[in-house]
């Protein structure tokens, strides 16, 4: 098994750093719903549900709230290993994931602790997250790269290489980069608006709005991200369609016998 990662995983490199770039997607790979429903299940349950129940506990147990952010945030740690020995490699949502909850449990301890406090501390997180968004433009790949890698994928070896090897088609890596400004920007002006909301109106209506918002934002990107790689999607089979039909006219074009050949003077 390790043999036959590594050995993926040395392809997958070797064509991140000299596969041609082409206008036609490759078709996917079967997926396997075992693999995926699996995958999820063991990502939500480490990174969502387990931390959840752990911070919960911990506060009915009357630790802070940064130990019980501290401690819940282990369970990212968990699946990383988890992944790390399933998939020989790391998942990146997992990291992604720990350091969130590592910001949120920083940003929890500055300050005050009132109730417009903790409402203005969760913007600023939701804000951090947009920066983070912005900040992976730097890197590499974007995050939506490896989110997207998430979502559209099972995990398994060829899923996996078939979505790394999407980054040298024309317009998807424009696509990546796209999805990731949007959310990066929009999570930044969301945490912006919550903010000034959590000093101009009272706290108890803030208690209800701030989840309304998080929760209107996020329903919008997502639907965004959906039309969005749609058309990006399209646009390259398009793309691929047109490079196709031009180098097509352009053989037929050359394997025509012309005037001046010695063939059309024979027909002639």
């Amino acid at each position: 098994m390790l043999t036959q990662d590594s050995t993926t995983q040395g392809a997958s490199s070797a064509s991140d750093t000299g596969a041609p770039q082409t206008g036609e997607r490759p078709p996917a790979p079967a997926r396997s719903k075992k693999a995926a429903i699996l995958g999820w299940v063991v990502t939500l349950s480490l990174n969502v549900i387990a931390p959840i129940i752990t911070y919960n506990a911990l506060r009915d147990h009357g630790f802070s709230e940064f130990a019980a952010l501290l401690i819940s945030s282990a369970w990212p740690v968990v699946d990383g290993a988890v992944h790390l020995a399933w998939r020989r490699r790391l998942d990146e949502l997992a990291i992604v994931t720990l350091v969130f909850i590592v910001i949120t449990a920083v940003v929890s301890t500055v300050g005050a602790h009132s109730a417009r406090a903790l409402l203005i501390k969760d913007s600023a997180v939701t804000g951090l997250f947009g920066v983070l968004c912005l900040a992976t433009l730097l890197a590499p790949r974007p995050l939506m790269f490896y989110l997207g890698r998430k979502f559209a994928t099972d995990g398994t070896e060829a899923g996996t290489a078939w979505w790394n090897g999407l980054w040298h088609v024309d317009g998807f890596r424009k696509a990546m980069v796209t999805m990731t400004t949007v959310w990066g920007v929009a999570y930044c002006i969301e945490s912006a608006v919550r903010i000034v909301l959590s000093y101009t109106l009272r706290t108890d209506t803030m208690v209800v709005l701030s989840p309304v918002l998080i929760y209107a934002v996020l329903a919008s990107l997502g639907t965004w991200t959906a039309w969005y790689g749609k058309r990006s999607r399209r646009r390259g089979q398009e793309r691929a369609a047109a490079a196709a039909a031009a180098a097509a006219a352009e053989a037929k074009a050359k394997a025509e016998p012309t005037a001046d050949t010695p063939a059309a003077a024979a027909e002639a």
